[in-house]
């Protein structure tokens, strides 16, 4: 079940990658995605005894028969299975063994005695990475009903030693090569093994040979919803399956699980010799039950071991989420549901009945009406469907059925909350305060209790505001974070103004974090100084004059006071060098951003300031030159630049003079013939937007952009730059008849062959306008001349009728009265 964060194929039911059908985790923990290339783990199969009356499973006997008598106690089971779950403590309670072997690195037995701790609540994982690159690790995650918790648990309530028994971690996270597959049969000459093609699929191969398509379906009918029979008796049944599996394919795909079984060997070996061959119970992955009953020599294990390359570890226990113990979260030993098994795995008696009930709490506190009474008609309704399809009891299928008939009134808009809710869930597990950690987590555990922001697996958002002294450190910890690559929180858009107090966040704790955190380590041991570390080595590393002003925002944001004056000189230096007036427009934004930040946050920035007025003062320069002449791809950027740097100087307005030779340059742009169309009604509409011309000055400039002589696309373009986009222009010629009336005019001549090369540019142009907009538009627009059309306003105001219309007014007089509550006059 090792999760690897290498982006390598997870293991599945045996251990298989992700690249395995999605079906289980049977056997060994598999990788979750994190962050480097562990390898995939073959044992989590998902196999169970074949569901068919006939098979082992039906025939109850008891666990032990799987291996010969007198020997080890083996309970093949499947990752994160409550039925596997129940069968181990079952098996563990009658056989009552001195020590407990689980499928897990070796290292973890270090760890052991932290999950006897209070404190520490699954679903949790066993994190490994490289202590030189700890972007190469690996998880291991437990729920309450996995069955490798189970047996951890019980080992330690019942004074039972514990160990670990899976290839140490410090080999998993060295493999050069993620296959381990050199081409050969396998170890001892083992053949069978199927080169080409996908992996294979223990679960989905018994589900096929009992008459299932899903494979699912089969392992809730073969053992989760079997009751009043014995709970070990799967375990034969499936270490039979597996054995005939092993037969028909080896390895299955998977190589490596040969080297990790040979280690597995050796410590059962080592355990037999010290505890007694009846005092040892191992819970593995069921694909790996075969390979431990194989009878090879202590030498041919060494020899596979021997010459495996090795890197340094640290390894710690984590919290994990139902969330990432979904498949498809991408975990390639995931489940589909862990709520739901969750649930079976708690519930002491009537599942279906405790599942409607919490299902019902769910839709009231989302104000869906739900009453007791859809509760009981709803559970007779999975209980029938079970009965319809020849299942033991209601499963996950006949209840989400129920649930979508009865309680969500036919509508999946509910029934997809209760999956995420409910059936896949969102709880998130906790360690103890001593568990091993590098001190930049240590740091971040303290600051998160000091500012009491708990993480959370489900997403939440969180408004701040910044006059408060708490609300300014939780965004400074957040930024820094987000410096630091740890994406816990992510500014929400929209729910703060540019310049404001106000700032808003969307939080949502990953487990991955933990290895992202690991990561930044190397900056410092707390996150301030491996943020400021951290900046400074970008700030001196950086190309790109937008790179800089960004990371010079973000310093200011992160309250990291310190590197400035290191942001500000490689910024200088780099404004020096650079001429393309693109790129001082693209990099002006960020820095006026922050310089409003800083005032709201009460940080000096006075020498950002004057490279802001600077590189202000060489765009003022460089744009006309910059604009002429560019094709209608760049002429659309640099309408965006322009747009930036406009919202920019007007965050910079301080600066002496600045906005006086800003509106020099529109107005070079707007009356220069060489300038693109866009650009230069862009120009004439910003000017008209800030006063500095007036409508009759904007006719003006439109008439002659319109006039015959112009070509129809460049007469679009202008169009599109003056009323396009998001920016109010069809207000304005909504409320301003006369540059409608100049527009119609110009589109009621354009020839039909430039028609339609000029029609998809006007199609975009109105496109943006709001629904009510375009409405209004071209109801002025058929009104024609004469009638308050464009081209003749009437008296009043601009768009309207001189007069009231006394019928359209009375036409509302019912509605009214109706609302409130009066009688109609007649």
């Amino acid at each position: 079940m090792t999760s690897a964060s290498t982006g390598e194929p997870t293991p599945t039911l045996r251990g298989e990658r992700t690249s395995a059908p999605a079906s289980a985790s049977a056997g060994e923990p598999t990788p979750a995605p994190a962050a480097t290339p562990a390898p995939a783990s073959t044992s989590g199969s998902s196999l169970t005894p074949a569901p068919a009356p006939a098979s082992a499973a039906a025939s109850g006997v008891r666990a032990r028969a799987a291996v010969p008598a007198g020997g080890p106690l083996l309970l093949g089971v499947r990752h994160h299975g409550p039925g596997s779950a129940r069968g181990v403590r079952a098996a563990l309670d009658a056989a009552e063994p001195a020590v407990v072997l689980i499928e897990g690195p070796t290292e973890a037995d270090a760890l052991v005695s932290l999950a006897a701790d209070p404190a520490m609540l699954p679903p949790v994982a066993l994190l490994a990475h490289a202590v030189d690159d700890p972007g190469r690790a690996a998880f291991w995650p437990m729920a309450a009903f996995s069955p490798e918790w189970v047996a951890l648990r019980w080992a330690l309530d019942r004074g039972a030693a514990v160990r670990f028994i899976d290839l140490p971690a410090a080999h998993t996270l060295a493999a050069s090569d993620p296959t381990w597959d050199d081409g050969d049969d396998g170890p001892d000459g083992e053949e069978g093994v199927s080169r080409s093609g996908p992996p294979v699929d223990p679960v989905a191969e018994l589900a096929a040979a009992a008459g299932y398509e899903d494979a699912e379906r089969w392992w809730e009918d073969a053992v989760e919803l079997r009751g009043g029979q014995d709970p070990t008796a799967p375990f034969e049944a499936l270490a039979e399956a597996m054995g005939a599996l092993r037969e028909a394919y080896g390895h299955g795909g998977h190589p490596r699980d040969l080297v990790r079984e040979a280690h597995m060997r050796i410590r059962l070996r080592a355990a037999r010799k010290e505890f007694g061959d009846d005092a040892v119970a191992v819970v593995c992955g069921a694909w790996h039950v075969p390979a431990l009953t194989r009878k090879t020599t202590v030498t041919a294990d060494r020899a596979l071991l021997k010459g495996l390359p090795k890197v340094r570890t640290e390894t710690t226990w984590v919290p994990w989420t139902h969330r990432r113990l979904a498949r498809r979260s991408g975990y390639g030993a995931g489940i589909a549901s862990p709520g739901w098994y969750a649930h079976l795995f708690a519930a002491p008696d009537r599942p279906v009945e405790r599942w409607m009930t919490r299902v019902a709490g769910l839709l009231r506190a989302e104000d869906h009406p739900v009453s007791p009474a859809h509760v009981i008609e709803a559970v007779r309704l999975a209980e029938g469907l079970a009965a319809l399809r020849g299942r033991p009891r209601p499963g996950l299928d006949e209840t989400t059925d129920a649930v979508r008939a009865v309680l969500c009134e036919g509508s999946d808009v509910p029934l997809d909350l209760v999956r995420d809710r409910l059936v896949v869930g969102d709880v998130l597990g906790e360690v103890p305060a001593g568990a091993p950690a590098v001190p930049l987590q240590r740091d971040l555990d303290r600051r998160q209790r000091t500012l009491r922001l708990k993480p959370e697996a489900a997403e939440r958002d969180l408004d701040l505001d910044l006059r408060k002294d708490t609300d300014g450190e939780r965004s400074r910890l957040l930024h820094r974070l987000r410096l630091l690559g740890v994406g816990w929180g992510e500014p929400a858009t929209g729910r703060s103004g540019t310049g404001t107090f106000r700032e808003g966040w969307r939080l949502r704790w990953e487990p991955e974090l933990h290895v992202r955190v690991a990561e930044a380590g190397v900056w410092g041991t707390t996150v301030e100084a491996a943020a400021t570390a951290r900046a400074r080595s970008r700030a001196t590393g950086a190309k790109a004059l937008a790179d800089i002003t960004a990371l010079a925002e973000q310093c200011l944001l992160a309250g990291l006071g310190d590197v400035l004056p290191v942001v500000v000189r490689a910024l200088a230096d780099r404004a020096a060098l650079d001429t393309d007036v693109s790129h001082l427009a693209q990099a002006l934004p960020a820095l006026a951003r922050a310089l409003r930040y800083g005032d709201v946050r009460g940080t000096r920035t006075t020498a950002l300031a004057e490279v802001a007025a600077g590189l202000a003062e060489r765009i003022c320069v460089g744009l006309p030159p910059a604009c002429a002449g560019l094709d209608p791809d760049a002429a659309a950027a640099m309408r965006e630049r322009i747009d930036e740097v406009h919202r920019s100087l007007a965050l910079l307005s301080g600066a002496d003079g600045l906005a006086d030779r800003w509106a020099g340059v529109l107005h070079r742009l707007a009356d220069r013939d060489r300038i693109p169309g866009v650009l230069r009604g862009r120009a004439a509409r910003l000017l008209l937007d800030e006063g500095r011309i007036a409508v009759d000055e904007a006719a003006v400039l439109m008439s002659r952009a319109l006039s015959p002589g112009t070509p129809p696309a460049d007469a679009a373009a202008w169009i599109d730059g003056f009323a396009g986009g998001a920016s109010g222009g069809g207000l304005l010629l909504v409320h301003d008849e006369r540059l409608l009336g100049l527009v119609d005019a110009w589109l009621t001549g354009v020839p039909a062959d430039a028609f339609t090369d000029v029609l998809p540019l006007l199609r975009r142009t109105f496109a943006a306008y709001e629904p009510g907009v375009r409405r209004t538009l071209g109801e002025l627009v058929a009104r024609g001349p004469g009638a308050g059309g464009p081209g003749h306003a009437l008296p009043g105001v601009p768009g309207f009728a001189a007069g009231p219309d006394p019928d359209r007014a009375d036409a509302v007089l019912p509605l009214l009265h109706l609302v409130l509550g009066t009688e109609v006059l007649v």
